[in-house]
């Protein structure tokens, strides 16, 4: 994944207060384009998050990595524009840009000032609509995307998650490497490129989230204008995928002194699930919590053998997990292993106290308000719920439902969710007394 940004920009606070309490309208254009938008006069700046679905999971087999080289070259020039015309063109209008792609999307940010917004999003539209994929280009970020490829080949984390998607998702998109590989993206051409952004950058695809000085009526015909000009469709999502990685232990021979684990197991609990809530919460006490996680003290405080430890929620768009990661010395990552396990079967036997829920609640109720610390933060924020598929009103909701969840939810939920004996472990190292076991 690669990220470009093209000038700053100064940074608009919002707060949560606000943004509960205003309304979010849904924003339909002319051209049948839909946004989410909060109205917010008080400073002149408008933050558009755009969204592409499908991202790097389009790419087909004979394409590997074609579109993350593509969303890095967006800003590398347009018409007789070259990236060094085209920063200069956008530092003038005080914009800022930023293109990303990812696993299940292409995201395009932009911040702009209210008294140009015209002209800065006409420049946008260039680089979204009309990009050069010139060859110099193309070997400049070529060179660039291949160095971090390289780089991830010593990585031990990024080994050890391209395993673990290997391993669960087989010839699925999911199973292939989101950037490609040194080889794929030697090979790419200028017709590959072009046949990325027709398949990724399309309006069918799009999701929308859009803060600042600009009204409903103002902003259909901006929408309109940024992004009527892109193909009605695009290439077909991915379809629906388990996860499928046998219980056990894999392990990747790598010489380094300190082992890298992550492990996961399937999950039925989607985002849309009635039972969302409760395994959120329960993540958060049983590892996603930081230093008030049960992971972090029985695997650190109390054992000394990392320095952090963490489970995780993987909700992507085509398939859902549980997950977390650990690192330790190779003498003593089988034993971080082992107690990782006895937590995961302790919750799901015991569940959580009362004292542990009232405390996570009051960490994830009191701490969501940092999260619109800023324009451009909350427009992704209403990105994300769109992509995640929650309701308009889940920003004003969504500490209620927190707090609705009780200690028999989380027993429940805990009982159904975690299977220790179903999870597993890849291990990158030279880890001692854990071996494969396939």
């Amino acid at each position: 994944m690669i990220r470009f940004i093209a000038a700053a920009c100064c940074t608009v606070v919002l707060a949560l207060p606000a943004t509960a309490q205003q309304k979010i309208e849904e924003v339909t254009s002319a051209g049948g384009i839909k946004a989410w938008l909060v109205n917010e006069p008080s400073i002149p700046f408008i933050a558009l998050q755009i969204a592409f679905r499908g991202g790097t999971s389009l790419d087909t087999d004979d394409r590997l990595g074609a579109t993350n080289l593509m969303a890095g070259l967006l800003e590398e020039g347009t018409g007789d524009m070259d990236a060094a015309a085209y920063l200069r063109a956008s530092e003038s209008l005080a914009a800022n840009f930023g293109f990303d792609a990812g696993r299940d999307s292409v995201r395009v940010s932009a911040q702009v000032l209210k008294s140009n917004a015209d002209e800065a999003l006409a420049l946008l539209k260039q680089a979204i609509v009309s990009p050069a994929f010139n060859e110099a280009a193309i070997d400049r970020v070529r060179g660039q995307v291949i160095s971090s490829i390289e780089s991830a080949l010593k990585d031990p984390s990024a080994i050890a998650e391209k395993t673990m998607a290997r391993i669960a998702f087989g010839d699925h998109p999911y199973g292939r490497p989101s950037d490609g590989t040194v080889e794929s993206v030697t090979s790419l051409t200028q017709a590959d490129l072009i046949a990325a952004h027709k398949a990724a950058l399309s309006r069918d695809h799009l999701v929308i989230g859009v803060v600042g000085d600009v009204t409903a009526a103002e902003l259909g015909p901006m929408l309109d204008a940024l992004l009527g000009d892109l193909p009605a469709t695009g290439a077909a999502l991915p379809k629906a995928v388990k996860f499928a990685a046998p219980a056990g232990v894999t392990v990747v021979d790598f010489p380094t002194p300190q082992s890298v684990a992550i492990w996961a197991q399937d999950t039925d609990i989607n985002l849309q699930h009635p039972d969302f809530m409760p395994t959120y919460v329960m993540n958060h006490i049983l590892g996603g919590g930081g230093f008030g996680s049960r992971l972090t003290e029985e695997v650190r405080e109390k054992r000394g053998l990392t320095y952090g430890v963490y489970s995780y929620l993987n909700w992507m768009e085509a398939t859902e997990y549980m997950g977390g990661s650990v690192a330790s010395g190779n003498g003593t990552i089988g034993q971080a292993i082992d107690v990782i396990r006895h937590e995961w079967a302790r919750m799901a036997s015991g569940g959580v106290t009362a004292e542990e829920l009232e405390k996570a609640k009051k960490y994830l109720t009191g701490s969501y308000a940092l999260r619109f610390d800023g324009n451009s933060k909350i427009a992704r924020i209403l990105v994300s719920s769109q992509m995640d598929h929650f309701p308009i009103d889940y920003a004003a909701t969504r500490n209620d439902r927190v707090n609705a969840v009780t200690v028999e939810d989380i027993a429940r939920v805990a009982k159904e969710v975690l299977h220790p004996d179903a999870l597993q472990f890849v291990v990158v190292g030279q880890p001692e007394g854990v071996v494969s076991t396939e």
